[in-house]
């Protein structure tokens, strides 16, 4: 092991083959887990991408498990449950970690966050979240709100999609507040189609295409180059898509 590994919080995660009893069931018939053996993170931000249905939501939900998160989002100290919809995805998964600890960890996901948001006020904690209930505002702001007050140094951060909420600028600053974070020993994996925030530099793309999950360049994602096709062919691409 290398010393750039001994930096992180999660190294890495090992699916356990022989704890699976059908890969016709869901989620272990979906193309990327036939083949997935074990997944290599960078120490501070590793980004997981790919079309919808493809399992990055499911397998950063299954992460955050096995690490102890509430399915729904937040901290590891929230417990509260809406609808159990997760998959049994992280009883089968091994999770590889760091000879360090995070002292902050905080599981985000854009499907639940209202859910969060609705616990956040119950539990009268809105003052570790900017001092206004998450509810009061945007979604946007909400999502930012959060992101900014809650996010601290030497933390392990899970997010899943949340550019699902933020405006292009908005995401351009959390990519400042990445930033920060990781020169402050953080560490972030994030299931995102943003082609603003995967452009986050040095950072690990895993791109989930053609039944395989593999590190890619990011001119090389599908969606740096369909982005760049639009923006640069937009009135060609119109016509086709219309015609």
């Amino acid at each position: 092991m290398d010393g750039l590994n001994t930096e992180h919080y999660l190294r890495s995660i090992k699916l356990l083959r022989d704890e699976i009893d059908s890969f016709d069931q869901y989620p272990f018939f979906l193309p990327i887990f036939r083949e997935l053996d074990e997944l290599e993170f960078h120490p501070q931000v590793t980004f997981i991408v790919g079309e919808n249905g493809t399992g990055k939501s499911t397998l950063l939900e299954a992460i955050a498990i096995a690490w102890g998160f509430n399915p729904e989002g937040g901290t590891r100290n929230f417990n509260f449950s809406t609808r159990t919809s997760h998959s049994q995805l992280h009883e089968c998964i091994r999770l590889i970690r760091g000879i360090r600890k995070p002292k902050n960890e905080f599981f985000l996901r854009a499907e639940t966050f209202y859910n969060l948001s609705t616990q956040i006020d119950e539990l009268q904690v809105s003052h570790y979240y900017g001092g206004k209930s998450l509810h009061e505002q945007s979604h946007g702001e909400a999502f930012f709100a959060t992101f900014m007050n809650k996010f601290k140094g030497k933390g392990l951060y899970l997010l899943d999609e949340p550019e699902a909420a933020l405006s292009p600028m908005r995401q351009m600053a959390m990519i400042l507040r990445m930033h920060d974070l990781a020169d402050q020993q953080s560490q972030f994996i994030i299931a995102t189609h943003s082609p603003i925030l995967m452009g986050y530099p040095g950072a690990t793309i895993l791109q989930i295409a053609n039944n395989r999950i593999e590190a890619i360049a990011y001119e090389e994602t599908e969606h740096y180059i369909i982005m760049k096709e639009f923006i640069n062919n937009r009135e060609k691409m119109l016509d086709v898509l219309i015609e």
